[in-house]
């Protein structure tokens, strides 16, 4: 197989596109950092490259249909459970989105490559600090509390997550011998939920609290 230019200029591209994306996953200490993208990028390229090669006369694309499957695994291994929240869904994404960035460039798309890339920059700089407004406003919180066995006591911590402005998603009461552990799961602004910690702070009857 002889060395061409233009599979030099491709391979060139999508170290370029790799790292330019791999640096903002860097710069977020995530997983999946600068070099892992960037070899990423380059090796679905490479791919590309080959399955034009060497399948050119029967399939060619066959061996690149495999990278898709090939970086679902790479994704999977960047999806975490931390409790109840799923952690590195978006560097999974990202990972997906760099393996089809460098199969558009090994095929030589390379305007709309570019323009997807650019695209992919700007959701993953520009969009972070909407995202955290908006789990600001519709911040979701576990309360678990220890008060007295009571349904008045129940109906009256109902009342102050009302009066805090906090919408409640579930809540359930277990009895304790004379006590009850209440478990409420809030959504609000954080300011609503600041200021219902206070109010449990300020509640004699609520012995022990979470969140």
């Amino acid at each position: 197989m002889t060395l061409l230019l233009e599979d030099v200029i491709k391979l060139v591209i999508a170290l370029v596109v790799g790292g330019m994306i791999g640096l903002e996953r860097e710069f977020r200490d995530k997983a999946a950092g600068f070099r892992t993208i960037m070899l990423i990028c380059v090796g679905a390229t490479l791919f590309t490259i080959f399955s034009l090669k060497l399948g050119a006369e029967s399939e060619p694309a066959r061996i690149a249909a495999n990278v898709v499957t090939g970086v679902g695994f790479l994704g999977a291994g960047a999806i975490l459970r931390d409790g109840g929240r799923v952690m590195g869904l978006t560097t999974a994404s990202t990972i997906w989105l760099a393996a089809a960035l460098g199969m558009g460039i090994g095929e030589g798309e390379y305007l709309f490559s570019a323009l997807v890339a650019a695209l992919v920059l700007i959701i993953l700089w520009a969009f972070p600090p909407i995202e955290a407004w908006i789990s600001s406003v519709l911040e979701t919180r576990t309360y678990e509390m220890i008060c007295p066995a009571s349904h008045e006591k129940r109906d009256q911590l109902a009342a102050v997550f009302r009066e805090c402005g906090l919408r409640v998603r579930t809540h359930k009461q277990v009895k304790r011998g004379d006590e009850m552990v209440c478990t409420w799961q809030a959504v609000g602004a954080l300011e609503k939920h600041e200021r219902l910690v206070e109010a449990l702070f300020a509640d004699p009857e609520v012995r022990e609290f979470l969140f």
